[in-house]
C-alpha cells in the first residue's frame, strides 16, 4: 500500500508528538514510515533511552479526506526487531508441571476438563440411570457419591502416560531384567479396563513399591528370582590320634 505523501512528509510533526510524550533527548533519529491504511501511516524514531535498547517510538498520523494537514492519532513505545523483551506470558496453570504440587498448594481442576465425566451422586437414582445405561452397572463407571468420574479420554490418557513412564515396559529398569510384573507374585491386580494392562506393586524391595506398574514392567525383586543355592557348609572333622601303650619294664 502506497504511503500518503503528505503524511510521509510530516516527520517533524511526528517527532514533536513523540517529544511531548517523552523527554526530547530520548527521541532519536527517524527510522522509517510505514503505511497502515489509506491516509494513515506510522513514523518510527529510535529510542535513546539506555533502558530500552532496540525499542522505537511509534507515531501514527492520519489525514482526513481532502484535508491538507495530518493529525496525530497515537504515540507509543514499541520493541523493534532486535529489542530485548520479556518472554511471552504463560498462564500459571500452564507453567505448573507434574511434580510441582507441594504441601499447601491447591490445584483447581477445570470445569470442562476432558479427563472427567459426570458421575452419579444420588443413590435413589441408581436404578433409573442404570436402566438407561447401555451396559450393566457392574461394567459401567457409576461414580456413586462423586460428581465427576474419569472419562474414557482421561483413562486412556493415564494409560499412555503410565505405559511410557518409569514404570512401563520400555523403561531402563524393565529392560535390565528378563522377568515382568505379569508373572510376579507381588503384583496386586486392579479392576476395570486398566486392570488388563496395569497392577500395583507390593514388593517392599522394589523401587515401584506402592505404585502402578505396567504388566510388562519388571525389576530385580521379582518373586520368581530363585535364591542362589549356597555351597554346603562342611562339618568340622576331628582327628583322633591313636597310640599303643608299651610296657617298657625296668632293667
Amino acid at each position: 500500500m502506497p504511503t500518503d505523501k503528505l503524511i510521509a512528509q510530516a516527520v517533524e510533526l511526528a517527532r514533536n508528538a513523540a517529544r511531548e510524550v517523552a523527554q526530547a533527548d530520548v527521541v532519536g533519529d527517524h527510522l522509517e514510515v510505514v503505511a497502515e491504511d489509506e491516509r494513515v501511516a506510522t513514523h518510527y524514531f529510535a529510542c535513546n533511552d539506555p533502558g530500552y535498547v532496540g525499542w522505537r517510538w511509534s507515531v501514527t498520523l492520519a489525514r482526513a479526506s481532502r484535508a491538507r494537514v495530518a493529525t496525530v492519532d497515537e504515540v507509543v513505545l514499541l520493541p523493534g526487531p532486535e529489542a530485548l523483551v520479556a518472554p511471552a506470558w504463560v498462564p500459571w496453570s500452564d507453567r505448573v508441571q507434574p511434580g510441582d504440587l507441594a504441601v499447601g498448594v491447591v490445584w483447581e481442576t477445570p470445569v470442562d476438563d476432558p479427563r472427567l465425566a459426570a458421575g452419579l451422586t444420588g443413590a435413589d437414582e441408581l436404578d433409573g440411570v442404570a436402566g438407561r445405561a447401555p451396559v450393566h452397572p457392574s461394567t459401567w463407571e457409576i461414580g456413586l457419591g462423586r460428581e465427576r468420574v474419569l472419562s474414557a479420554w482421561g483413562r486412556d490418557d493415564a494409560a499412555h502416560r503410565w505405559h511410557d513412564g518409569e514404570r512401563g515396559p520400555d523403561s531402563a529398569m524393565a529392560r535390565s531384567v528378563p522377568l515382568t510384573c505379569s508373572s510376579c507374585g507381588f503384583l496386586l491386580p486392579i479392576g476395570g479396563p486398566l486392570g488388563q494392562a496395569f497392577g500395583v506393586c507390593a514388593q517392599v524391595m522394589s523401587p515401584a513399591d506402592g505404585a502402578v506398574v505396567a504388566l510388562g514392567f519388571g525389576c530385580g525383586a521379582h518373586s520368581q528370582i530363585a535364591v542362589a543355592e549356597r555351597e554346603p557348609t562342611p562339618e568340622p572333622v576331628t582327628d583322633f590320634v591313636g597310640f599303643d601303650a608299651l610296657d617298657l619294664g625296668h632293667s
